[in-house]
């Protein structure tokens, strides 16, 4: 037996290699090879630092007024 990677560039092609899984033909041995990105990297550099400096300085506010209240 021969082991080769293959590259999907479509949902069609992958339907058609679970078909041929059931058939016991192929074996599709990972079906997920990407790798999981944090969400720091994702977002950075995302929100504007105006905007960013706002909304740390909210969240600041909102700490205190949770901090310091009185039930």
């Amino acid at each position: 037996m021969e082991t080769v990677l293959v590259q999907i560039n479509d949902s069609k092609a992958y339907k058609l290699l679970e078909d041929l899984e059931d058939l016991h033909i192929i074996k599709v041995l990972k079906k997920s090879v990407q790798p999981k990105q944090k969400l720091s990297e994702k977002y950075a550099g995302k929100l504007p630092s105006d905007i960013a400096d706002e909304l740390q300085n909210y969240i600041a506010q909102s700490r205190n007024e949770w901090n310091t209240r009185s039930i």
